[in-house]
């Protein structure tokens, strides 16, 4: 096998790469990256065996053939090349080393055997379907945060995508994405791709949307999507991303939005999030709850701190829209920005009582609920 490249095309197809690869070593396998040069192309891989990832990029292949080599090591190495550099990848075959060679620059690095390199891209996936990077980015920024990081309960630690058939009001049935910890609830939905009618509710586990939410930064065309019920794969542009899916049931998370909360308050998002920062900073306790005083048209936000003291903050009439019965309730600081952060102008909190669950909307974007868990107060 032997190639040339340039380093900046290199180093971002690394990039992608060396992020996935296990940097454990419990399976030294895991660590390398699989690099194959065939018919002109050079393709790189590596995997954890929960995900793997897969880049084509182009190159000046002199001769096909394939191997692997450390994946962080190679990474570093590209990437403190000068800019402009031509890289040479050069394997004779065998278990001889993997020599790198940039202008005056030489190095070989160790290999590992090709057929011991697992494999995750085989199988079938019988549904596919695809999308608009903006709006699978989309599906994934407004629910990642509401993702558990418990593991005993596993089945949180993705999101939960899906077919919803249309409620009231709506034109068809929806692809739906959902994320909670139990604390708080991610529901957002847009309108079905062509060929996702049959598919199977999967969890994409947390790693995978992280992995693929890195890959969307750099896309602007559309997204191709394909699963079974325990794999989902996406391709963006010249990567491929395959992970396994969570084993297990989601929640049946319909049952904890509540239906029926009446008291309507309505805030500008800017206002809201910068006042609850502010009252929130008297408290170094991140779990420290910051109290909503609701009335007529006004809005007060209070924390205390027993070591710090106390803040409080004002909104009233003209940023601040509520006509109902006064309430006090009380959220996670923390919560209530991370909510707040998927808003563009204005927040509505439908509130039923103290204790009870509250709905967050966004005014503009009625294709997103969140549910907010209080704290007593």
């Amino acid at each position: 096998m032997k190639l040339k490249a340039d380093r900046a095309t290199l180093l971002k197809a690394l990039a992608h790469i060396q992020s996935v690869a296990e940097k454990r070593n419990t399976i030294p396998i895991l660590a390398n990256v699989l690099i194959v040069v065939k018919e002109g192309r050079l393709s790189l891989t590596a995997t954890d065996m929960e995900i793997a990832v897969v880049e084509q990029i182009a190159s000046g292949a002199v001769r096909d053939g394939a191997t692997t080599a450390p994946a962080a090591v190679l990474y570093e190495i590209v990437r403190k090349l000068p800019d402009g550099a031509e890289v040479e990848l050069d394997h004779s075959g065998g278990d001889a080393p993997l020599a790198l060679r940039a202008g005056r620059y030489a190095t070989s690095l160790n290999v590992l055997a090709v057929d011991d390199f697992p494999s995750m891209t085989t199988g079938s996936l019988p549904h596919s379907f695809r999308i608009p990077a903006p709006v699978l980015r989309g599906l994934i920024d407004r629910t990642r945060f509401a993702i558990s990081t418990e593991e005993t309960r596993y089945y949180l630690n993705g999101i939960y995508l899906h077919v919803a058939e249309a409620a009231a009001g709506e034109a068809g049935p929806m692809l739906r994405a959902v994320a909670t910890d139990g604390h708080r609830l991610a529901r957002v939905q847009t309108e079905l791709p062509p060929g996702a009618a049959g598919m199977p509710g999967v969890i994409v586990p947390r790693k995978t949307i992280n992995e693929l939410r890195k890959l969307l930064d750099e896309a602007a065309d559309d997204v191709e999507v394909a699963l079974s019920e325990t794999r989902i794969q996406f391709t963006v542009g010249s990567v491929m991303l395959t992970s396994k899916l969570i084993d297990g049931t989601f929640p049946e998370y319909e049952r904890v939005i509540p239906r029926d909360n009446d008291k309507i308050l309505r805030v500008g998002k800017k206002d809201f999030s910068d006042a609850v920062a502010r009252v929130a900073a008297i408290s170094q306790e991140r779990s420290r709850p910051v109290k909503l005083s609701i009335d007529r048209n006004l809005l007060i936000l209070s924390a205390a701190s027993p070591d710090q003291g106390t803040a409080k903050e004002e909104l009233d009439e003209g940023r601040v829209s509520y006509d109902s019965t006064p309430l006090e309730i009380g959220f996670q600081a923390r919560y209530l920005n991370d909510i707040t952060d998927q808003i563009e102008k204005d927040v509505e909190f439908a509130f039923s009582d103290s204790a009870a669950p509250t709905v967050v909307r966004d005014v503009d974007s009625p294709s997103a609920l969140y549910v907010l868990m209080p704290m007593r107060v």
